[in-house]
């Protein structure tokens, strides 16, 4: 018997003639109709996306904001009920336990947290906590899908109460959605507009069941394009970017990191590293031939290993190989001449600025 856990949207999955694979301890889908295909649709039109699989850690008291303050890397106290935070959990020398979303309500903080990273992030969070602070797991009872791409709210509006419209980016409403109370927020991980949809996890087929029946259905999508629509902008993945061997400093999140008012873990560390710069930086990498870079893969200048790559991809909306690496500081120049080891055959490629594709607001279509 399979040890591995199953969201309670595995049968939508499955009758969609899903492909499903083992990930982070899930039965997930990796793909239905192809990655191209599903990561283009995102880019185009609108797809969607089960998350379930991500964990969601409430943290409830009268000092929730404070202690937050002094346990996450970004300055909480600059958003209020409604808003979120993109923001990382510490360890006491400055690595990275998680990156997460941090969700300010009425009356607590909801952290959402990556699926392989629940159980460090609730032992940490929880074993930092004083006695006034509650710190619940609510992982098992959250059901959640990511609407996106640009025409997502022409999905959404038909089985949405209220409009999602008034939203901007990181706000969040309780709404319903296909009659189901809901938390709407504009979030996500592709870098195009949309929404992710939190719910009772019992609820969640309702909620992909209306949305797949809306005249403007959505594109049932992967994680395989989830993750290379991710690698297209440069967002980090726990696992391959970012880990507690090193502060967000190397991999360019400095901006997520309060260091003028510091107090969390490691903040000295990475105040050190902000003002001495690090031996290695993340960089974006392009090749410059047929080729396509993996994770793991070496890179090269004149014959010698300055870096690694930490993920690659074929680039569905550039056509070609692209992928995200750490390199030593002086080879992480915009326009660096590279060379990628990729199965014993050197490709050339360069140092590229991130985000891959077009980062600016892109119009969304709402009828």
């Amino acid at each position: 018997m399979s040890d591995l856990r199953r969201t309670t949207l595995y049968d939508a999955h499955v009758a969609e003639g899903a492909k499903i694979v083992d990930f982070a301890g899930w039965e997930m889908p990796v793909e239905y109709l192809g990655v191209r295909a599903e990561h283009l649709a995102v880019r185009e039109r609108c797809g969607l996306f089960d998350v379930s699989h991500m964990g969601q850690i409430e943290v409830v008291g009268k000092g929730a904001r404070d202690f937050l303050q002094a346990t996450l890397t970004n300055d909480i106290t600059r958003i209020g009920p409604g808003q979120a935070q993109y923001t990382l959990l510490p360890d006491d020398n400055g690595g990275v336990i998680d990156d997460l979303l941090a969700y300010a309500l009425l009356d607590r903080f909801l952290l959402v947290v990556n699926a392989s990273n629940i159980d460090p992030c609730f032992a940490r969070i929880a074993g930092l906590a004083p006695d006034d602070i509650e710190v619940i797991n609510r992982s098992p009872d959250v059901g959640m899908l990511a609407l996106q791409g640009p025409a997502w709210a022409k999905a959404l509006t038909p089985i949405a109460s209220p409009e999602p419209f008034s939203l901007a980016y990181m706000e969040a409403t309780e709404a319903h959605v296909a009659g189901v109370p809901c938390l709407v927020a504009r979030t996500g991980y592709t870098g195009e507009p949309g929404v992710e949809i939190m719910c009772d996890a019992a609820e969640a087929p309702a909620i992909w069941a209306a949305l797949m029946g809306t005249p403007d259905r959505p594109d049932a999508c992967g994680l395989g394009a989830r993750d290379t629509l991710r690698l297209e902008m440069g967002y980090p993945l726990y696992g391959n970017e970012l880990s507690r061997d090193r502060t967000p400093i190397a991999a360019g999140l400095k901006w997520a990191c309060d260091l003028k008012h510091g107090g969390f873990p490691g903040a000295e560390r990475m105040q050190r590293e902000a003002e001495e710069g690090t031996p290695e930086k993340l960089v974006g990498i392009m090749l410059t031939e047929k080729g396509i870079p993996r994770g793991g893969c070496p890179v090269l200048v004149d014959g010698q290993q300055v870096g690694t790559v930490t993920s690659g991809t074929l680039s569905p909306s550039l056509g070609v190989g692209a992928g995200l690496a750490y390199v030593s500081a002086e080879h992480a120049e915009r326009g660096i001449r590279l060379t990628v080891d990729v199965r014993g055959k050197p490709k050339a490629a360069e140092v590229v600025t991130l985000p891959m594709v077009d980062s600016s607001p892109r119009k969304e279509h709402h009828t």
